[in-house]
């Protein structure tokens, strides 16, 4: 399966998307950016080290994140080139999910950590639960996951029963918050095409997928409208936060 994994991971975020005070995974640095522009965050960060395996990332996100205090370099979960107890946090933003070992990374965030450091996971993702035509969108693209280690499957999961894990870091706390994003047959469109495994499919089951989520958005089952005559309503979302603090 890591083949196929990574496969998907470098056709469909090769040269766009993704982001550890060491942020692991940092993409293109949508999150980076968000994290340094933040009024009750901006002042207490020194010094973002932001690492990320994807050269095409990597490259996006040195032309979008414009901040003396941050930096990027190439480097894995397992492999973040950072010094021995550096980071006072890492952060991991949409992206352990596609960690390859999970023992070998708790290894590696003990190691840069200092003392009383901690590791934040957050994930962002549909609520299928906040309406009928949002359990419709993701039953019509998950169905084209290709094996991958997707959030939702909860295989990150495992991280937490590691010897390596139980060895450096506290139980983990975990949060979850439901809201809504603004949506429209657009935004639930290009959502859908954002998807790294619809990203890779070919011509005719792209458009197969812009059919079938054209149809669900028609329907519109349980929407909320914010605007109905310009078309917007609300994308029920859920932020998932898991807090991991090193012993």
């Amino acid at each position: 399966m890591t083949t196929n994994v990574y496969a998907i991971a470098q056709k469909g975020f090769g040269t766009g998307t993704n982001e550890l005070y060491d942020r692991i995974g940092a993409g293109t640095g949508i999150f980076t950016r968000a994290l340094l522009a933040h009024s009750e965050w901006a002042t207490s960060i020194g010094t973002l080290r932001a690492i990320e395996p994807s050269d095409g990332m990597r490259d996006v996100w040195t032309k979008t994140v414009n901040d003396n205090r941050s930096s990027i370099i190439k480097g894995t979960f397992d492999n973040t080139g950072v010094e021995d107890g550096w980071a006072d946090l890492i952060i991991i933003a949409q992206a352990f999910h596609w960690c390859p070992d999970y023992g070998k990374a708790s290894a590696e965030f003990g190691r840069i950590l200092k003392k009383d450091g901690a590791v934040v996971f957050i994930w962002n993702r549909e609520d299928r639960d906040g309406a009928g035509w949002a359990a419709q969108f993701c039953d019509c693209i998950e169905v084209y996951e290709q094996g991958t280690p997707q959030f939702r499957l909860g295989l990150w999961r495992e991280t937490f029963s590691t010897p390596e894990y139980i060895s450096l870091f506290h139980p983990q706390e975990e949060e979850e918050w439901a809201y809504h994003l603004l949506a429209s047959e657009q935004i639930v469109t290009d959502r859908a095409q954002s998807k790294s495994y619809i990203a890779v499919l070919p011509p005719d089951e792209k458009a197969k997928v812009a059919d079938d989520l054209k149809g669900i958005l028609e329907r519109g089952d349980g929407r909320v409208w914010i605007n109905k005559e310009e078309g917007t309503y609300q994308f029920p979302y859920k932020t998932y936060i898991v807090v991991s603090r090193k012993k």
